[in-house]
């Protein structure tokens, strides 16, 4: 993880307990006789969330719609300040505004990038209920308010269009797109990972994350929502500094590369992230 990542180390329960009373009911001593929580279990994944957004982030409100998706905020926050290395190699400007894609119900980047670095943030969705969470989560936490805009995209077709608008200028722009190309996709890696985790056959699909189609799939699947994000970016070239999205298949990059090339990026870096087992990257581009 990023040495600026306050996740690095094991969770302390404790201090979390402190902060969020409600979560003591889902810790428990696991088979290594350490404290812990049922990390399949939906309901203890977003106790610790907001365990861990009230005590290290300062969050006071923050809840989700049911089965909207629930991430895991140590990896979220090394997006956060990797990205921000990023920006520090290249100019030195304080007041750095970031397009956040997809923002979802969660609203769990800007929360982070507001608090570890004041940026300012435009979220955007085309999930109407995820926005109105996100919405509610601003309202409710004052730190937020005049640092986080929330914008609806009404086109699916489009990423950029309809959001960024003309002579609006944005430093970075952050992704995470959805991962697999069907709910069928979905289901059936979620049954992998629970396989493998729990090192016995499952055959119903749990995803403790939780998740709508927009948050977990969309046609094509991470490949195709990047290569629709690279070549309609070029048309907003002027309006952003860094471009950047996250690539959860290595497989993925010679594509990418590809796509980068053809629109005529001017620089690539493609910088890769570990949280345990998991190993994913970012990818940014920039066209001035």
């Amino acid at each position: 993880m990023h040495p600026r990542n306050k996740h690095r180390e094991r969770y302390d329960f404790k201090l979390l307990i402190d902060t969020l009373p409600e979560l003591a009911a889902f810790v428990k001593p696991n088979k290594y006789n350490d404290e812990s929580i049922d990390f399949f279990n939906p309901k203890a994944v977003k106790m610790l969330n907001k365990a861990l957004l009230k005590h290290y982030y300062h969050i006071d409100y923050w809840d989700i719609p049911p089965n909207y998706l629930c991430p895991p905020i140590p990896g979220r926050a090394d997006y956060i300040h990797y990205v921000a290395d990023l920006l520090a190699d290249y100019h030195d400007k304080k007041n750095i505004s970031c397009l956040d894609i997809g923002v979802g119900a969660n609203c769990v980047y800007p929360i982070i990038g507001v608090n570890e670095y004041n940026w300012s943030f435009v979220g955007s969705d085309i999930d109407v209920v995820a926005i109105e969470s996100a919405k509610k989560i601003i309202e409710l936490n004052p730190a937020l308010k005049d640092k986080v805009e929330l914008r609806l995209q009404n086109n699916s077709d489009y990423i950029f269009k309809g959001i960024i608008q003309k002579d609006e200028k944005f430093d970075l722009v952050i992704c995470n797109p959805p991962f697999h190309a069907s709910l069928a996709e979905a289901q059936a890696g979620a049954i992998r990972k629970l396989s493998n985790l729990k090192n016995m056959k499952i055959t119903k699909p749990i995803l403790n994350f939780a998740g709508q189609q927009t948050e977990l799939w969309c046609e094509g699947g991470e490949e195709k929502f990047i290569y629709k994000m690279i070549t309609e970016s070029k048309e907003f070239a002027a309006n952003c500094v860094w471009f950047s999205t996250l690539v959860s298949r290595e497989s993925h990059l010679e594509s990418i590369y590809k796509t980068l090339k053809k629109v005529g990026a001017v620089e690539v870096k493609t910088i890769t992230m570990g949280q345990g087992n998991k190993v994913s990257r970012i990818v940014g581009w920039r066209f001035i």
